[in-house]
């Protein structure tokens, strides 16, 4: 009934407004068509907010520490089943002959499996401390190179007795994939734990990069407002010169634009107008003193 009611109204929706429905983010709260550009400032909203969480520190730690995940995986299970196909040499190899299902042939399928235990002990052992770069002892290479180097010999035996060279070939193989496997897979975790730590601190200093620059553009006005708050200092006038200059001046002293430069610091157009009107200042000053007469 619920079913048939939504299915009812959305039919009615189509029918009153001739189009179906638009799709999700189309529309503001409103239910007023967004334009394409609105569109595309939400897409681009939607892809910062993703990618913010996608360069997270430790979103990208997270993804090596999958792929290490994955390659331990890999690993182990090819080991597994290198050591899988070994046992049956192995067992045929230690029955010697013994007839099926005796005491001998029964005793014999359970040394592969000894060798084996101790081989994935160790591997596993190894695969905690490579996680955490601690360096384990003499002995535990010592140990799992003699499982591994018992494992090839007992596999392989029979088929150097033989002396075929394509069964040592091929009962050659598994043992030493798995050795290589077994030396390669520390390394590979301990190289892997560094890239996860690389990838973490890189992905953190790119992150603070945006925020130191943000913080130096918050308080970059802080430290120039003093500048801002500068008194703005008085324009100098030609009669402040000029004033100056006449307060320098004394009876004898030569008025040229040279010394009023040096009295005022004016520039060197405008000495030459303030001499002239010092000049003129001072000449009818004098005349004034001497009683108008003009020296000939």
């Amino acid at each position: 009934m619920i079913a048939h009611r939504a299915d009812a109204a959305g039919r009615e929706g189509v029918a009153a407004s001739g189009r179906p429905p638009a799709g999700r983010g189309s529309h503001d709260a409103r239910h007023v068509p967004l334009s394409r550009a609105q569109r595309l400032a939400q897409d681009a909203a939607e892809a910062a907010e993703l990618r913010r969480y996608q360069t997270h520190p430790d979103v990208v730690a997270l993804r090596v520490e999958r792929v290490r995940t994955q390659v331990d995986r890999m690993c182990w299970a090819g080991i597994v089943l290198g050591l899988c196909f070994t046992m049956t040499n192995v067992a045929h190899f230690a029955a010697a002959g013994s007839p099926a299902w005796s005491l001998p042939w029964l005793a014999a399928w359970l040394l592969d499996p000894t060798v084996s235990l101790v081989l994935l002990a160790i591997l596993r052992a190894e695969q905690v401390t490579a996680r955490y770069r601690v360096r384990t002892g003499p002995w535990v290479r010592a140990a799992k190179w003699a499982a591994l180097a018992g494992t090839y010999v007992m596999n392989t035996w029979a088929s150097y007795a033989a002396g075929s060279a394509s069964a040592i070939v091929l009962h050659s193989v598994p043992p030493l994939i798995v050795f290589a496997a077994a030396e390669a897979v520390t390394d590979l975790r301990d190289k892997l734990t560094e890239a996860a730590t690389a990838a973490f601190t890189e992905a953190a200093r790119r992150e603070a990069e945006p925020k130191a620059v943000n913080a130096a553009a918050v308080h970059q006005p802080t430290a120039t407002r003093p500048k801002r708050r500068r008194r703005a200092t008085r324009r100098k006038l030609f009669g402040d010169y000029l004033a100056e200059a006449r307060a320098a001046w004394s009876p004898g002293v030569v008025v040229s634009p040279a010394w009023v430069r040096q009295v005022t610091g004016c520039s060197r157009g405008l000495s030459p107008r303030l001499a002239a009107a010092l000049a003129a200042e001072t000449a009818q000053s004098t005349n004034e003193a001497t009683g108008g007469e003009v020296t000939p």
